[in-house]
């Protein structure tokens, strides 16, 4: 994920860009009630749609600051609204869910949660894509800013975001009436931790940001029988794996080599014994772009490709492999340029010119894309806040080591000074946004 032009060549300079955003003493007072805050939040996570106690914690920290709070919008969202006079309206979010991982990084306030999935299975859970950062600098940010109401005028919408991780909590706020029963805003903001930048650092990228997912199930059809007669079946484990293998001449002989696109088969289900031929396969895709165009072209030609692996091989039509979209499709995420542009200038003001970074966008999703993809077309931003070590940076950069990435059970940010640095940005980035008119 890191790419940006700046490297950091010593440990000494990394250690005093870390110290260089201390901010000032209302939120060097406030920071211990913000670390108490996030390591609750990282000791309780809960799954995508589960995230009651979660909001319950947000919704109830916005209300103590004057905050007008709703709750259950689109499941367990949270908005809030503090109107400070007339002026532009920000909206500010933060994701709450957790993910099914078993953490492992050996910290003090681990995670020791476990529960079940929508299987019934029993997981573990853990902030492994530092949620609770995004959740503790929202309401910090939130804490400063009523504190500091006669530097800023508009209105703030801060929303606590449901199921980030499955893609759905955005697009069910927005239809439980995010936009309409709410002040709809002039722009939209969130930021995310880093697992490949230093703690005290931002990240940004101008125009596309994170990718537009989708995810696929394909169910290929043969004809089973005895392992000993293949000559009498057809084996739709055989013709499964030649559908792989020809979803790979998509991207690299389909698409123009300048346009970035993944296709993972994730998942391969079939056959139930050794000498048993099958009736069916299973395959489960993720597909990955920038450009509505590639995604339109990548969806076609895996239906082509799956379609006349099965002719090829002579399936009647009856026993056609089955493909299928799922209904949950996360569209490109896209730093408005201008907008972008202005906060990155804003931010190194805020924070230093040597602590904000350009950096390369990711093949990652991100439902915070929806909120710019209205047909009111705000322009948002998403910006990255570093989490790692600046010592453990170091050691990566040297080679001596690999840095853990997002969703990983051994990933843990760095919360000093992370959680200061998102507020900071977060508090600097609105009272640039909703500046104090005569």
């Amino acid at each position: 994920m890191f790419a940006g032009k700046r490297l950091f060549h010593s440990l000494a300079s990394l250690l005093l860009l870390s110290l260089a955003v201390t901010a000032g003493p209302a939120q060097a007072d406030d920071y211990r009630y913000l670390e108490a805050l996030y390591i609750e939040l990282h000791q309780h996570p809960e799954l995508s749609f589960h995230e009651r106690e979660s909001a319950k914690r947000v919704a109830n920290e916005l209300k103590r600051q004057g905050f007008e709070v709703s709750t259950g919008v689109g499941g367990h969202g949270v908005v809030a609204v503090f109107r400070n006079g007339a002026g532009p309206t920000l909206l500010l979010r933060a994701d709450m869910d957790g993910l099914p991982v078993v953490e492992r990084t050996g910290l003090p306030y681990a995670s020791n949660v476990t529960t079940l999935d929508a299987a019934g299975n029993t997981v573990g859970v853990m902030h492994a894509c530092g949620h609770d950062i995004h959740m503790t600098a929202l309401i910090g940010a939130a804490r400063e800013l009523k504190a500091r109401t006669k530097e800023w005028q508009g209105t703030l919408v801060l929303i606590g975001q449901p199921a980030e991780e499955l893609s759905g909590g955005a697009r069910a706020m927005l239809a439980a009436g995010l936009f309409s029963k709410f002040p709809k805003p002039d722009y939209a903001l969130a930021l995310h931790t880093s697992a490949a930048h230093p703690a005290g650092t931002v990240a940004y990228s101008v125009g596309p940001a994170l990718a537009s997912v989708d995810n696929l199930d394909i169910t290929v059809r043969g004809v089973g029988g005895h392992g000993a007669y293949p000559h009498k079946t057809k084996d739709p484990i055989v013709l499964a794996s030649q559908v792989v293998l020809a979803l790979q001449t998509i991207v690299s002989r389909e698409i123009d080599p300048r346009e970035p696109a993944v296709i993972t088969v994730g998942s391969f289900h079939g056959g139930t014994k050794a000498n048993i031929i099958s009736e069916e396969v299973k395959l489960a895709l993720t597909v990955r772009s920038y450009s509505p165009a590639v995604r339109v072209l990548m969806l076609q030609a895996i239906e082509r490709i799956v379609t006349g692996t099965a002719l090829a091989a002579g399936m009647p039509a009856d026993a056609m492999p089955d493909v299928r979209v799922r209904d949950e499709y996360t569209p490109a995420t896209w730093n408005e340029p201008r907008l972008t542009q202005r906060l990155a200038a804003v931010f190194s003001k805020a924070l230093g010119a040597e602590n904000v970074l350009a950096t390369e966008p990711v093949m990652a999703g991100e439902d915070f894309s929806l909120y710019g993809q209205t047909a009111d077309k705000i322009p948002s931003l998403i910006f990255w806040v570093g989490g790692v070590n600046p010592t453990t940076f170091v050691k990566a950069q040297r080679g001596e080591m690999e840095l853990p990435a997002l969703h990983s059970p051994d990933f843990a940010p760095l919360p000093e000074p992370t959680l200061r640095t998102g507020v900071k940005a977060l508090v600097a980035a609105t009272l640039d946004l909703l500046p104090v008119t005569p």
